[in-house]
């Protein structure tokens, strides 16, 4: 449905998107997912036509909309703060696209009545944004997005000013959504959860490149490079590798750690335990290194805590059961000053 090839887009001497290039099929909802100045942001605004690329080309459904406005993209756009007429009901948000193209009352009152009824507001449609909680605003502008049958929806952090459990709820309500109007959906996000939680393919961004695109599992298990698997999941470093907290096993006896970790090829830890956290169903140990005194930590199963019967101040041995090499991930940058981007000023 939408293909970017080789995109470039600078401001100054910051570079955005730095030959970017992504397929994304057909009825999928993709993440793109990053850091702050990675460049998702600019990948989704140049799709939608907000930004003008220094190069490179934006087809959507085999057209090459490069150079077209957003208005004849066929896409509905969703940002972080709602962007709600604040003087129209919710039911005349909702119609504001299909007035605009001057579809017949009729027609107009139908689509709003189903879209309300699908995004949960059915009761709500004579009431003004201030009336309605952030959960719900955000509700309305995706109703008010659907509403054209935008041919891509295009959502730029649409849940980042909510708080947490909104949030949650949200990314959820929103999976089941897509799953019913099967609307190819692009979602910019910083969360590795929630693009863990809802998409079926996630494009992880890093200075304006994509380090990595594939499916959530795909990311997860078989990260592309540390930095990658750094930023989808926390990660502990040890003898110059980084190893997922719950790929960590932690042994009582020297021994048995060494034995363990010759016929495995990786090399053991010295550790000592400085905290336990029990969180549920799982406890985290937190560790330090006894010869570099560099703090890691491990995520154990409460049964395997109670087997360990762990102290603070116990002597450990650790052994990875799965790195993934140097731990030298790929630095994250900073964000352009006002003078590399001048829109920041404004």
């Amino acid at each position: 449905m939408i293909t970017v090839a080789a995109a470039h887009k600078s401001y100054g001497t910051f570079k955005a998107l730095d030959d970017v290039s992504l397929e994304i099929p057909s009825g999928s909802l993709t993440a793109l997912l990053g850091p702050s100045g990675s460049g998702k942001s600019t990948l989704l605004r140049a799709i939608a036509g907000l930004e003008d690329l220094d190069a490179g080309t934006v087809m959507i459904a085999g057209q090459d909309v490069t150079r077209l406005p957003p208005q004849r993209r066929g896409i509905g756009f969703v940002f972080q703060h709602y962007a709600a007429f604040k003087h129209m009901s919710v039911r005349d948000n909702v119609a504001f696209g299909l007035s605009i193209r001057k579809r017949p009352r009729a027609e107009i009152a139908t689509r709003v009545d189903e879209l309300l009824d699908v995004v949960g507001l059915a009761g709500f449609q004579h009431r003004y944004p201030a009336q309605l909680s952030g959960g719900q605003r955000q509700r309305m502008a995706l109703a008010r997005a659907l509403a054209v049958d935008p041919q891509v929806l295009l959502l730029d952090e649409p849940f980042g000013a909510l708080d947490a459990k909104v949030r949650d709820d949200l990314r959820r309500w929103l999976r089941r959504l897509h799953d019913e109007v099967h609307v190819t959906t692009v979602l910019v996000t910083h969360d590795q959860e929630e693009a863990l939680d809802v998409a079926d393919q996630i494009a992880v961004l890093n200075e304006g490149r994509i380090e990595q695109f594939g499916s959530p599992e795909e990311l997860y298990e078989r990260p592309a490079n540390p930095f990658v698997m750094s930023f989808l999941g926390s990660v502990s470093r040890l003898n110059g590798e980084i190893a997922r907290p719950h790929d960590l096993r932690l042994i009582r006896s020297r021994q048995q750690a060494e034995a363990e970790a010759s016929s495995a090829g990786v090399r053991v830890t010295d550790a000592t335990v400085e905290r336990l956290v029990r969180l549920g169903f799982e406890v985290r140990v937190e560790l330090r290194h006894t010869s570099t005194g560099e703090p890691f930590f491990a995520q154990l199963t409460r049964t395997e805590a109670t087997a360990l019967d762990l102290q603070v101040g116990d002597r450990v041995w650790v052994r990875p059961t799965r790195t993934l090499g140097s731990d030298q991930a790929a630095p994250v940058r900073a964000l352009p000053t006002e003078e590399e981007f001048p829109a920041l000023a404004v």
